[in-house]
């Protein structure tokens, strides 16, 4: 299971990483939104996540999970939206101002050659 989830965790951080590096605004935004998801699954697996146990220490309790890893993701979730949303909305102003989704707003050297044909 260990196994699995690490090749997860690395198809998604390496896709990530790949959109994260396009020239253009939405495989950007797209590459930071799996990175989000690497994160929080690594989060969860550091704090080796545990089924059918108490997040909450009691005294007739000898096994419980780790609650802060659970408290970390529910976190990172929260600013991953947040981030998730202001990205988007630059770069929806982005394309409003400068009429591409470039991330430098310039023009790639094919599309000025296909509008001028």
């Amino acid at each position: 299971m260990e196994v699995i989830l690490a090749i997860i965790i690395a198809v998604l951080t390496g896709t990530g990483i790949f959109l994260t590096l396009r020239a253009r605004t939405y495989p950007i935004v797209l590459g930071l939104t799996l990175l989000a998801y690497a994160v929080n699954l690594f989060l969860f697996s550091m704090g080796r996540l545990n089924v059918n146990q108490a997040a909450i220490i009691q005294e007739d309790v000898t096994k419980y999970s780790d609650p802060l890893p659970q408290a970390l993701v529910l976190t990172a979730i929260v600013i991953s939206f947040g981030m998730t949303a202001f990205v988007i909305i630059l770069s929806l102003k982005s394309k409003g101002e400068l009429h591409t989704d470039h991330v430098d707003g310039l023009e790639d050297q094919e599309e000025k050659e296909a509008k001028d044909a």
